[in-house]
Parts: C-alpha cells; sequence; structure tokens
C-alpha cells in the first residue's frame, strides 16, 4: 500500500514519512504542499468522519494537540498568525489543516482562506515538501513536538 492511501494508517505503522510527531490524539504530519512554509496536518489516532464523533474529552484532546501543532510552527517558523481548519470535505475524515500565515503575503491574500490561493499551489513540484528544500525545518518542528509533555 502506497503510504499516500491511507494516512492514519502508514502513520500508525511507521511508513508515513511526512510525521512529525504523535501527539495524544493523533499524528502531527507536515503538509504535501509547503507554499507557506510549515504547513501541517494533524490526523487523529482513529480515523472518525468528523469532531462531533469523538467523545468530549477525545475533541479537547485534539484540539489541543492541534494548537501545539501552532505552537510548533509559531516557534520555528515565525508567521505572523496561525489559521487553523478543519473541514473534511474532499477528505471526508476527520483532520485538521494548520496554516501558518506570513507578512509576506499581500495584505488581500492574508485576509482570507488558503484555499483562495490558485490551485497550482496545491499541486506544483516546485511548491512540495522536499526533504532538501524543508528537512531541516522538518526536523526542527518534530524536536519542538516531540519535547511537548503535556
Amino acid at each position: 500500500m502506497n503510504w499516500k492511501e491511507n494516512r492514519i494508517e502508514s502513520a500508525k505503522n511507521g511508513t508515513n514519512p511526512m510525521v512529525l510527531a504523535e501527539l495524544k490524539s493523533g499524528y502531527a504530519v507536515i503538509g504535501d504542499t509547503q507554499f507557506l512554509p510549515g504547513y501541517c496536518v494533524l490526523l487523529p489516532k482513529r480515523e472518525v468522519f468528523s469532531l462531533n464523533d469523538l467523545a468530549v474529552p477525545e475533541r479537547s484532546q485534539f484540539l489541543t494537540d492541534m494548537s501545539l501543532i501552532g505552537d510548533a510552527i509559531l516557534k520555528v517558523c515565525h508567521p505572523l498568525r496561525v489559521n487553523y481548519d478543519l473541514l473534511g470535505n474532499a477528505d471526508a475524515f476527520l483532520h485538521a489543516h494548520i496554516f501558518p500565515r506570513y507578512e509576506w503575503e499581500s495584505e488581500e491574500r492574508r485576509k482570507k482562506p488558503v484555499w483562495l490561493y490558485d490551485s497550482s499551489n496545491w499541486f506544483d513540484d516546485d511548491k512540495q515538501f522536499s526533504e532538501e528544500k524543508h528537512g531541516k525545518m522538518k526536523k526542527e518542528l518534530a524536536s519542538y513536538l516531540s519535547d511537548c509533555t503535556f
């Protein structure tokens, strides 16, 4: 199985190369695209349809873990702020997108959801994660998250 076919299972079995850290509620992974450097995703430990399918304590932990990934992005990447997104529209399972937003983005772009960026940002080879371009940042994010002992 290609790790992209089931990102949660591949995170669990150690074949997902994008995993930064295992957190209490799930797996912090670096995003496939890095047009906003530091973009990450939180995958749950068990596949559910939405946040509301988790018991309240599990929801709380998932949201806490999501914010810890935001802390890591703030520390390592120094964005202006972090945006959090739980949609489930394209991939119909719970996962959280954690997007850094930067001063170098145009003001018009910065005020709008990242999903309104040109679709080429999601698929162009030059914007995809590569160990050569993003490996140092990935290691620093992983290091920060591995130190989270909450």
